[in-house]
């Protein structure tokens, strides 16, 4: 058997999951303890600090992406024929993901399997960056929540309320986020194999050549 030496790069050198979109895998990269904003440095595949969390605004769930998927052409066609409006392309990065879980975990860097259960659709300075909703596969809770109907008002407008805002500066004139819709767990499974679409196009070459 060969065994590999050195961690897996999260984005390219973990699948996205045997039974996608149905069920993901998940690299963690920020809790909801964290006072700090991590996230995964794309060339080494190590978490670093992006910024500090403004003010008391922390992300409500944990926070992460997909791995080896990819915001790319197709997912901003998908999201411009499901918006009506025009979109130029996807922002570039692995498909973010929040996911519920019951219990507190510590910190981030981890993989989880999770079970998508909807998405918001969000464009940041007019790129496609939606947000997947997905709850820890085997949860006491949240694991009977099978779309993102069943989850509570109030649950939905904290989650909306962190990316209106978590990326707002003092006295900045204009947002650059805008949410267009919350979508339920049947076109969230059409934005997942749309980025593992995508990723495969952007990355196939790369493949070939390593």
């Amino acid at each position: 058997m060969k065994i590999n030496k050195y961690k897996a790069h999260p984005w390219h050198g973990i699948e996205p999951g045997l039974h996608a979109p149905e069920e993901v895998t998940v690299f963690v990269e920020v809790v909801p303890t964290d006072t700090v904003k991590f996230e995964i440095d794309k060339e080494s595949g190590f978490l670093i600090i992006d910024r500090p969390q403004k003010f008391s605004n922390v992300t409500p769930t944990l926070y992460g992406f997909i791995p080896q998927t990819y915001c790319g052409n197709l997912i901003a066609e998908y999201d411009a024929k499901k918006s009506k409006r025009p979109i130029g392309k996807g922002d570039g990065d692995p498909l973010d993901i929040c996911v519920l879980c019951e219990r507190t975990i510590s910190g981030g860097d981890i993989l989880l399997n999770a079970i998508p259960i909807g998405g918001i659709r969000m464009f940041d300075k007019g790129e496609a960056d939606d947000k997947i909703i997905a709850v820890l596969k085997g949860d006491e809770v949240y694991a009977s929540w099978s779309d993102i109907e069943q989850l509570p008002e109030g649950l939905i407008n904290r989650i909306k309320h962190y990316f209106l805002t978590y990326k707002n500066l003092p006295g900045a004139e204009f947002p650059t986020i805008e949410i267009v819709n919350i979508f339920g767990k049947k076109e969230a499974h059409e934005v997942i194999k749309k980025c593992i679409i995508d990723y495969k196009l952007k990355f196939k070459s790369a493949k070939k050549n390593s």
